[in-house]
């Protein structure tokens, strides 16, 4: 790995990311199987699209979409992995992107789904105490 990288890495403590998005029906885009690029910053994100030649023109970012990401091909996400980008699963991204939403940041991949999990289970909660308060409030007439 480029001690450049390396070093950035250690130093920002956050990383670029590259999804599987290829392996699933959705990543196909005509004949080009396709990835997201993830960072917890755009500046992050745009310094690894620079690096690895994705021209600026093909971010994309919120409110076209929920997250600020690159779709990128087979061959540059070869080389954003060789650039220090971290591969990740779809399903990691996703939950990443979510937890970005919420909290203000991407987070670490190997928690990212249990994360999502126990957001999912305490939104639902807080929404059936809610519907549930409602529900025992006396009715006007009553």
């Amino acid at each position: 790995m480029n001690a450049t990288i390396t070093t950035w890495r250690r130093c920002t403590e956050m990383a670029v990311y590259v999804d599987d998005m290829y392996l699933e029906p959705m990543g196909a885009f005509g004949r080009m199987k396709m990835s997201h690029l993830i960072a917890d910053t755009d500046e992050e994100l745009h310094a690894m699209a620079d690096r690895i030649g994705v021209s600026r023109r093909w971010h994309q970012a919120p409110p076209k979409c929920s997250h600020s990401h690159y779709d990128i091909a087979m061959s540059k996400r070869q080389e954003a992995i060789k650039a220090g980008a971290i591969p990740i699963s779809l399903r990691q991204c996703s939950a990443m992107a979510t937890r970005c939403r919420v909290k203000g940041h991407l987070g670490k991949p190997e928690d990212a789904l249990d994360w999502l999990r126990s957001w999912r289970e305490a939104r639902a909660a807080a929404r059936a105490a809610a519907v549930s308060e409602v529900s025992s409030e006396p009715q006007p007439g009553n």
